[in-house]
């Protein structure tokens, strides 16, 4: 049978010229499949749709009473949850499964099922303590905004709680080895929030994104407790290095180390891996390129004197207390 009497049989007309982009959007997948070396094994990678279903399903079971069932009532918390979590996490095992047999040889296809229900089986043991992490998010976001009436407020209103809830789930997975759905993770989070956080960033407990869009933390970032984002800041790289084939080198840590304590204004741009040590406090629209000590307070002011005065800042390390 031709492709046109292929197209005709769904009922498709070709009055547009359906069938010829049909051909032609086939000739360029393949061989976008050759170059990849995937042409007999194309990709089927998990699902964003079906990874939102799931993060929405452990929300729900880690705050049952905020983010589950209105009308819940004390003696079906348990069962509640324990259902939620059964279907979540199947469906986890379904999308982690996927994204191991995207990078797995052939030969190790046998073994994804295993290693895919075992990954999940060590991510779910860990959930009460992400559970306690969050507990720590709200209660900074509670305690540094003013405006926030009660810890449910912030649960359930804060775009940067549901930024929080999404990374710290992705941060987890990314952790176990399945990147690809971590990063797919927040990325759902940022579409939502305008909030980027990479999942491999390295974030402490009591974490408070107040406003939060424009906000960037890079794959390498390091954050101590007891931080505090506005909107717009940026943890960035300054700088991509190359590799003898110009191609960018992957992985090395490039992103800021923010210690303890710290508070970093709206619009502030912090580029390199340089330390914001302990306590300081880091300005509205700064732009910072060198590293500070402990208790600094960092204007954008200072910022333009110190660079009128063509003053060099050499790096100063701190170590993170984490």
């Amino acid at each position: 049978m031709s492709q046109r009497e292929k197209m005709s049989e769904l009922g498709v007309g070709d009055e547009l010229g359906i069938s010829q982009i049909v051909g032609e959007l086939r000739e360029v997948r393949l061989t976008s499949l050759e170059h990849r070396n995937r042409l007999n094994r194309p990709p089927k990678l998990p699902a964003r749709k079906a990874l939102a279903g799931v993060v929405e399903g452990l929300g729900a079971a880690l705050f049952p009473n905020r983010l589950g069932l209105p009308d819940l009532r004390e003696e079906g918390i348990d069962y509640f949850v324990g259902h939620t979590l059964d279907v979540a996490l199947r469906e986890l095992v379904v999308q982690v499964r996927l994204e191991l047999s995207f990078v797995a040889e052939t030969s190790q296809l046998a073994a994804v099922r295993e290693r895919a229900t075992a990954l999940v089986r060590e991510f779910s043991a860990q959930l009460p303590a992400v559970r306690h992490l969050l507990d720590s998010d709200i209660r900074a976001a509670y305690e540094g905004d003013p405006a926030a009436r009660s810890v449910d407020e912030v649960l359930v209103c804060y775009p940067g709680i549901n930024a929080m809830i999404h990374y710290r789930i992705a941060h987890l997975l990314h952790q176990l080895g399945v990147p690809l759905i971590a990063r797919m993770i927040t990325e759902i989070a940022h579409s939502a929030t305008g909030i980027d956080i990479h999942p491999g960033a390295q974030i402490a407990e009591g974490f408070f994104i107040d406003h939060g869009t424009g906000v960037v933390i890079g794959e390498t970032s390091i954050i101590g407790r007891h931080v505090r984002l506005y909107q717009a800041v940026t943890l960035g790289a300054k700088r991509f290095p190359v590799d003898a084939d110009g191609s960018l080198v992957k992985g090395n840590e490039r992103h800021p180390i923010v210690e303890d304590d710290v508070v970093i204004y709206a619009g502030a741009t912090i580029l390199g891996r340089i330390t914001i040590g302990r306590g300081s406090v880091i300005g509205g629209n700064v732009w910072l390129t060198y590293s500070v000590p402990p208790n600094s307070n960092i204007s954008q002011v200072q910022m333009r004197d110190s660079a009128s005065a063509g003053h060099s800042h050499g790096a100063i390390h701190h170590p993170v207390v984490q």
